[in-house]
């Protein structure tokens, strides 16, 4: 990583983002990532709910050894905890697992049992969304598998953009893609899926908020199903 580089203030980090969500538009994923490789070296990870390593997969192709950051929030199905483990002893990457300040029991005993149940979005900010906040300050920026056609509030995904909320670069390589391309990269590279994908299951997030889908339903219906909550927090 060069001074230059490490330098660089919020404004002209915004900056460079907005220029680069503009000029890589309609470049492939492998080229977005090799940008955020290029550019930021060992400041830039890949973020992974273990759902599957496509982005993380195709990272590891641009920077060989990439951090990708899972965070083990205490309520994932086991299938996620053993997909992380797989992509962890076969791909070429560097799995960072973040847990939250508290375990479940100690969060329970001080907001009391199934706090998912009753404020899901305190449950998701203490088991999600500080912890990647406090797992992500050494980087300068962080790659998501976010895609446009996953549900409406994902839909003016950027594939590079400002993450205003921790002052980051937040990118987005696969933003363009349909399930139809993620299906097709999956069995060309034999990448590690998560097994609940093949139950059912269309978003796989921790397992009291997450059921299987409903026939014609969007990849993301079944998360937080019964509520208004659509995001966990850490994408909106």
């Amino acid at each position: 990583m060069t001074s230059t580089q490490t330098a660089r203030t919020d404004a002209e980090l915004k900056a460079l983002a907005e220029q680069a969500g503009r000029d890589l538009e309609d470049a492939s994923a492998l080229e977005i990532l090799q940008w955020a490789a290029d550019t930021f070296g060992e400041r830039f990870c890949v973020t992974s709910s273990m759902e599957d390593a496509v982005v993380a997969h195709l990272a590891s192709r641009a920077r060989p050894g990439v951090d990708v950051v899972f965070l083990d929030t205490g309520y994932h199905f086991p299938e996620t905890i053993g997909t992380r483990d797989a992509v962890e002893a076969v791909m070429d990457v560097n799995v960072i697992t973040l847990t939250p300040r508290q375990s479940v029991a100690e969060q329970d005993a001080e907001y009391g049992p199934k706090l998912h149940d009753r404020n899901p979005d305190l449950c998701c900010k203490l088991r999600k969304v500080q912890p990647l906040e406090d797992g992500l300050r050494g980087y300068a920026a962080w790659a998501t598998g976010l895609r446009r056609d996953e549900s409406p509030t994902r839909a003016n995904t950027p594939v590079v953009g400002w993450d205003e909320k921790r002052r980051k670069v937040k990118v987005s390589p696969i933003a363009r893609w349909t399930q139809d391309d993620v299906d097709a990269y999956v069995a060309e590279h034999g990448v590690l899926t998560n097994p609940l994908l093949m139950d059912g299951y269309g978003s796989v997030g921790c397992a009291p908020c997450t059921r299987r889908l409903l026939e014609g339903e969007d990849a993301r219906a079944g998360r937080w199903a019964g509520n208004a909550k659509t995001e966990c927090g850490i994408h909106g």
